[in-house]
């Protein structure tokens, strides 16, 4: 169901039956802004969450990458102090 966000400040009431039943999303100039949900699913999603693996964060991806391939790195890193970038004289920038 969609309703407006002055719809859902008028009808407060239906707005929140009828998310009971299904979302309800609210749309804001236009634009869809929020989404009203039963607390029973909202605890369904929490718990899924829960289950869910956590990601690594991305310092920790960067961190692993640069350890598994440090002796790469390390030569294009050399390679590039020695000969340069290839193509960087028609660099325009």
């Amino acid at each position: 169901m969609n309703v407006t966000a002055t719809d859902a400040k008028n009808r407060l009431g239906q707005v929140l039956e009828n998310a009971q039943r299904e979302p309800v999303f609210i749309d804001k100039s236009g634009r869809r802004h929020s989404v009203v949900i039963s607390a029973a699913r909202y605890e369904e999603l929490l718990q899924a969450e829960a289950r869910r693996p956590k990601q690594p964060s991305m310092e920790a991806r960067r961190q692993h990458f640069n350890e598994q391939y440090k002796d790469w790195i390390e030569l294009q890193s050399q390679f590039v102090a020695e000969y340069g970038v290839f193509g960087d004289e028609w660099r325009q920038w």
